[in-house]
């Protein structure tokens, strides 16, 4: 199942300044947490086709920094950074960007944005959701003009990818 939302998905009413990505992977929930929370995973994954991660510092706990630096196909250099301030393991991470202007896509995370993203157990599969809270409408605009939901949507894709090698025992 593969769906993106530019509202929130629970039963509030919806705004111009959310983007909400859902999808079921057929992984278990342990082993998609796995791969979004260990370092080495996230720099395979993270970002849309084409991108690289050079570096990729996760410090897993409330208060502690996410840190990636994603170079894209055109050599073009994004960092990624945010703090944690919610930690449910398995089920759920909340995190907020630091205010870094240069990009509004912000390398998935743009400047001040609030990201909850979590991970539901359907009968052996995960359900992903990775919701966006953008600061302004106007921010929310800028981030998908730069291709925000989009480089979501590929992001997802080459994640699903890694999941299932990990899967697989690859």
């Amino acid at each position: 199942m593969r769906d993106i939302h530019l509202a929130p998905a629970a039963s509030t009413e919806p705004t111009d300044r959310e983007v909400v990505v859902t999808r079921v992977l057929d992984a278990p929930q342990a082993l998609v947490w796995e791969v979004w929370t260990k370092p080495e995973h996230v720099a395979a994954w993270w970002g849309p086709a084409g991108c690289e991660n050079p570096s990729c510092e996760i410090d897993l706990r409330a208060g502690g920094a996410f840190r990636l630096t994603m170079r894209g196909p055109d050599g073009a250099v994004y960092p990624c950074r945010g703090v944690f301030r919610e930690i449910v393991r398995p089920q759920r991470i909340v995190y907020e960007s630091e205010a870094d202007e240069r990009h509004p896509c912000g390398a998935g995370l743009p400047p001040r944005a609030h990201v909850t993203v979590t991970f539901e157990d359907h009968g052996g599969k995960t359900k992903l959701t990775v919701h966006t809270r953008f600061e302004t409408a106007a921010a929310y605009v800028a981030a998908n003009e730069a291709g925000y939901t989009a480089g979501w949507r590929e992001c997802v894709d080459r994640l699903e990818a890694f999941v299932m090698r990990k899967k697989e025992g690859a």
